[in-house]
């Protein structure tokens, strides 16, 4: 199948990985959630050319794997990066800053919310509650939370 994604190399380097998961699921019940689930391991995110392999390679339309990827919010169409930089917008952190905070990563980071750096170092999102209330503003970056992050200190990240 050609691709003309724009990380075309990536996407033929890992499609023997993701020929083998389709195969793995092929004759199973329920296949498509899980299959999503691993190809979005092997590539990170579940660009085009990923559902329309997992949708031929699993006999089911196109419209089908969009709608799941598209409805589900563990799953991404654009990539991540290696510092995944979450700002809670949670009615705690909204209200003691948090809004600002993620505009000073907009700026410092040259990104919109939902985006990733070129070099897939950095990628920005916002979500609404990380479970930090008394910490608010918090962020998380990868797995790690941080608290009472202010505009003044993001550089510092």
């Amino acid at each position: 199948m050609a691709s003309n994604c724009k990380g075309c190399a990536e996407f033929e380097a890992n499609k023997k990985a993701l020929d083998e998961v389709i195969e793995k699921y092929k004759n199973t019940q329920g296949p498509l959630i899980p299959a999503l689930h691993e190809a979005q391991q092997i590539y990170g995110y579940l660009p085009f050319e990923v559902q329309r392999q997992v949708a031929e390679g699993l006999d089911i339309p196109l419209a089908e794997v969009y709608g799941v990827v598209s409805f589900y919010t563990g799953f991404t169409t654009k990539p991540k990066g290696k510092y995944r930089i979450n700002v809670c917008l949670g009615t705690a952190c909204y209200v003691k800053g948090a809004e600002s905070v993620l505009d000073k990563f907009k700026t410092v980071l040259g990104l919109n919310e939902g985006d990733c750096t070129e070099d897939r170092k950095f990628s920005l999102d916002a979500c609404r509650c990380i479970g930090a209330c008394g910490l608010a503003p918090a962020v998380m970056i990868n797995d790690d939370v941080y608290g009472n992050v202010t505009p003044d200190n993001v550089e510092l990240f």
